[in-house]
């Protein structure tokens, strides 16, 4: 998935703590085997593929994950959309930084996104794509479902403390270390240096933290600064909102549903509380210029 996992463990038997982190990290690589974009070998690419010709039967857990896909979709009004492949590439995202494309590649593109495209039969756990040069993309999802497949793992086996965090973008608190209420996690200020001051902090226990941001990849073009997280709807990058953090029950949920919220902005944050009270939600924003500008929250 092109980031580093770390997996910090709270218990007394050394050795078991050990041997059960392990087999949870491996359960990380298993989906990477499975979602990956990049590997020529996994369930993605033979789907991207296959799937503008014939329709494909997949494995029921990757179909269970294309419909939670198509339901944080539709909840975000096509913010989060997992067909945006054919965008990420036109941007130059895949395997570089970015590039200026020009409009009639964007539209190009834009003519093979929307989850329109994605047809799912869960009769027969098979999928289809409605027209030929469609393509997904699971990268902002697949790290959350990694951390959360991991997360079983731990739990299966009666782990009650842990920290796993992928990217430090998608973070799941298990329980809490010894003598605290749970983890705490400072959310970085975007484009910032490491040794900068955190703009928030939170507290996780049985939660997940999910961070998205442009400024893990981006380029600048006449002085202006391109993400690499792009809009589905209209085929640029996102705007104003330089970060948005979410805190879910699920990584899943919180991987899918903050890059929705760094796409629509602080205007969403109403409409997200009120359907997910439980969430505790942060947006900041620049005022044109790049610069951080406000910092608007939700049961922060």
């Amino acid at each position: 998935m092109a980031t580093r996992f770390e997996l910090i463990l709270y218990g007394e038997r050394e050795s078991y703590l050990r041997a059960v982190g392990e087999e949870a990290l491996e359960e990380i690589s298993r989906v990477e085997a499975q979602l990956s974009y990049y590997r020529t070998d996994s369930d993605i690419n033979d789907l991207n593929l296959r799937g503008g010709q014939e329709v494909v039967p997949v494995d029921p857990r990757f179909f269970a994950l294309l419909q939670r896909a198509q339901e944080f979709s539709a909840e975000s009004e096509g913010a989060f959309d997992i067909t945006v492949a054919p965008l990420m590439q036109v941007w130059g995202f895949v395997g570089g930084t970015g590039s200026m494309p020009n409009e009639s590649d964007i539209a190009a593109a834009r003519a093979k996104v929307g989850m329109q495209n994605l047809i799912l039969d869960g009769a027969n756990y098979t999928v289809h794509f409605a027209q030929e040069g469609v393509q997904i993309d699971l990268g902002a999802i697949g790290k959350g479902y990694a951390v959360d497949r991991a997360m079983d793992i731990l739990r299966e086996n009666e782990i009650e403390a842990a920290l796993l965090h992928g990217g430090t973008s998608t973070i799941y608190g298990l329980g809490s270390p010894p003598d605290s209420d749970g983890w705490s996690i400072g959310i970085q200020k975007p484009y910032s240096e490491a040794n900068d001051s955190p703009i928030a902090a939170v507290t996780l226990r049985n939660e997940a933290l999910s961070v998205s941001a442009p400024h893990g990849k981006w380029f600048e073009s006449e002085g202006k600064r391109y993400g690499h997280v792009i809009d589905p709807r209209t085929g640029y990058p996102t705007g104003n909102t330089l970060l948005a953090a979410l805190v879910t029950p699920t990584a899943t949920e919180g991987d899918a549903l903050s890059t929705a919220l760094l796409t629509l902005g602080s205007a969403w944050l109403s409409e997200l509380s009120q359907k997910h009270p439980e969430h505790r939600a942060l947006v900041a924003e620049t005022d044109g210029d790049g610069q951080l500008s406000l910092i608007r929250t939700a049961n922060f």
